[in-house]
Parts: structure tokens; sequence; C-alpha cells
């Protein structure tokens, strides 16, 4: 089984950015925390983070026939972008959407994400963990879809 995990604009930040908002863990040590996390539930992972909006896009269409499974956190363009959304509609990969934040009780604009429409599965305000706990979920859904 291969996982997909995205990130988009400025968590590449993580530790830096707002530590009161997203914790002061850094965004290579994530990598390192993901990496471990595939290794010990047996799949592979491919890390990708990108500023830039038809970057993810692009990312999510080159997974089309080669990953099972994605876990995405769009940043900001959780709740601007419709392209994302068409992306991975488009693709048919089980994604889960993952916010380090409780976006839920955050600042309004927040409160609208267009890509929870393709999602199979929402985490919020579990931090790093939620990344950990979304590509759980996604091995045991793809293992049970193919059942």
């Amino acid at each position: 089984m291969k996982l997909l995990v995205i990130n988009g604009p400025n968590l590449n930040m993580l530790g830096i950015r707002e530590p009161g908002i997203y914790g002061k863990e850094s965004y290579e040590s994530m990598q390192q925390r993901i990496r471990a996390h595939a290794e010990e539930i047996g799949v592979q992972v491919e890390l990708y983070q990108s500023n830039h909006e038809g970057d993810l896009v692009d990312e999510i269409q080159r997974a089309y026939g080669r990953i099972d499974g994605i876990v995405i956190n769009p940043g900001a363009y959780t709740h601007t972008s419709i392209a994302l959304l068409d992306a991975v509609q488009a693709v048919h990969i089980p994604t889960v959407e993952v916010h380090v934040s409780k976006v839920e009780e955050r600042e309004d604009f927040r409160q609208v994400s267009y890509i929870r429409l393709a999602c199979v599965k929402t985490i919020t305000g579990h931090g790093i963990d939620g990344y950990l706990e979304g590509m759980d979920f996604l091995k045991q859904y793809c293992e049970g879809a193919a059942q």
C-alpha cells in the first residue's frame, strides 16, 4: 500500500509560524514522524509540500493509478480552492483532510472547506498526530475496500 501526504502553503514553516496555534514541532520533525509511522504500519509513503496551488493539483493528478490513499493538509487553500476539490474528485483516491489546528474554533473564513466534499474523513486539532491518524484510517479504509 502506498500513501501520499500532501502539505499546502506555509506548512513548511511549522515550528516557526505561530507556535501557539500550530505547535513547536518543525516540518522536518513532522516528516520524520510520518516516515517512521509508515514503516511501523507497513505502508510506503511519499511526502510533498508546495506553496503553489497548481503544483498541488499536479501532484494529486500524478497520484492517479499509483497511490492508494492521500492525506492532505491544504493549508489556506482549504478555504479557497475549488481546483483542489476537483483534482481529488477526478482521481478517485480515498483522501483524508488534516489540519494541525482546530479550524472549526478559529476565524469565520476558516469554517469553509471546499476539499472536504471529496474526502472520506477530516481530522482537525490533533497537531502532527492528525497525520498519523489519517494514515491509520486510510490503511484500514483501503484494506476494507479491497475485501
